[in-house]
């Protein structure tokens, strides 16, 4: 029976690290090489070494099977393998000569039933204070929807974040997705979701986020969402947002101002002019917490208010405070609640009222316990009836 089960495993999974895939509290998969044990991150433990170890030949198969079930190839003239696994985990892996301990792989997984944002409010990743504002800014009260930039380090929790924040947008809106590797799992009717290609192993048939971003354009978005903002397709993007289209997206960066001064920099290059097509700037962090252990944290949100001597201006609307471990409204005003407030033809006080009901329509809803993502999406869409 055992034989049986083994090759079992071996024909329909990947081996021995089956019962690691199949554990929903471990975050990341760290397989280093021939005969050294592999590493896993926990969600809750953070990270841990193992008793398994793999040889060069089992790794190897690891990695040509995740190649094949994508149809992709990686050998010496192509060491490297981005990929994705059936269950939308993210892959990565190396050969020699990339890596020169041989083999490497590393899996990003995710949640079974992903995170809501009433579990990142729970974990206190955001406040309910926060998840108003950004339900208002996002929806835009039907009149002025605004675009928004999640940036923060490798692991902050961005993709979770902006997965999250889409739970926000509105049931009759169409959404396009674009993603080096399909990882959103938006819980949304009407969506397109696109993943770019690398070119085969004639250097031809690639399909890059900025082809996917201009094709995008002519399918009528209401709302366009890119994974991560890294190269030419910033300029495509920030083209698209100032001819009034919606957008989010995320990118890697460590403060505000770091954001900008990427965005305006090779190989991005947005000119200074189209900057102010974005809203707001999310910030998020991964950080250390002597009591707690490692926490994800939004620790800002700015918003772009224009331009001034050639420098974009920023504005702070929510601050973290490391001391308390919590986010406050600091903003005297808001651009953004101003103009929707102008569009509706109501006062800055009644966007602000109304931001105050929807926090607390997101505590009642935080106190049910074990709410999956659809049952979140719905309680927020019977909000409007």
């Amino acid at each position: 029976e055992k034989i049986v089960n083994k090759i079992l495993n071996d024909l329909q999974g990947y081996g021995k690290i089956d019962t690691l895939l199949s554990d929903d509290n471990l975050e990341e998969i760290m397989i280093i090489g021939n005969d050294k044990p592999i590493y896993v991150y926990h969600r809750k433990h953070g990270m841990m070494i193992t008793d398994i170890q793999l040889k060069d030949r089992e790794i190897r198969q690891i990695i040509e099977k995740i190649a094949n079930n994508v149809q992709r190839k990686i050998d010496k003239q192509t060491p490297i393998l981005d990929a994705r696994l059936p269950d939308g985990s993210r892959v990565n892996a190396t050969i020699p000569p990339v890596s020169a301990d041989g083999p490497t792989l590393t899996i990003r997984k995710f949640k079974k039933d992903p995170y809501t944002v009433i579990d990142l409010i729970k974990s206190n990743t955001m406040s309910s204070q926060l998840a108003s504002f950004l339900w208002i800014v996002i929806e835009g009260l039907n009149v002025r929807p605004s675009n928004i930039i999640i940036a923060g380090g490798t692991g902050s929790g961005k993709t979770t974040t902006l997965n999250t924040l889409t739970t926000f947008i509105p049931p009759y809106e169409r959404i396009i997705t674009i993603e080096d590797t399909l990882e959103m799992q938006i819980p949304h009717d009407h969506i397109i979701r696109t993943e770019t290609r690398p070119p085969n192993i004639e250097n031809k048939g690639e399909i890059t986020m900025n082809l996917l971003l201009k094709n995008s354009l002519r399918q009528r978005p209401d709302r366009i969402i890119v994974g991560e903002v890294r190269s030419s397709e910033a300029i495509t993007l920030f083209s698209a947002l100032n001819t009034g289209h919606s957008g989010m997206g995320t990118l890697h960066a460590n403060s505000t101002n770091e954001t900008i001064t990427r965005l305006t920099n090779p190989p991005m290059n947005v000119p200074n002019i189209m900057i102010n097509s974005i809203n707001f700037i999310i910030m998020q962090n991964r950080i250390y917490n002597a009591h707690i252990g490692t926490i994800r944290r939004i620790t800002e949100v700015a918003e772009v208010v224009g331009m001034e001597m050639g420098h974009v201006q920023l504005n702070k609307i929510f601050q973290y405070d490391a001391a308390n471990d919590t986010i406050t409204y600091t903003a005297i005003n808001c651009n953004a609640i101003n103009k929707i407030a102008q569009l509706k033809g109501i006062k800055y006080t009644d966007v602000m009222h109304e931001m105050d009901n929807r926090k607390k329509y997101l505590e009642k809803i935080s106190k049910k316990n074990n709410l999956n993502i659809h049952e979140v999406q719905t309680y927020i869409d019977k909000y409007y009836n």
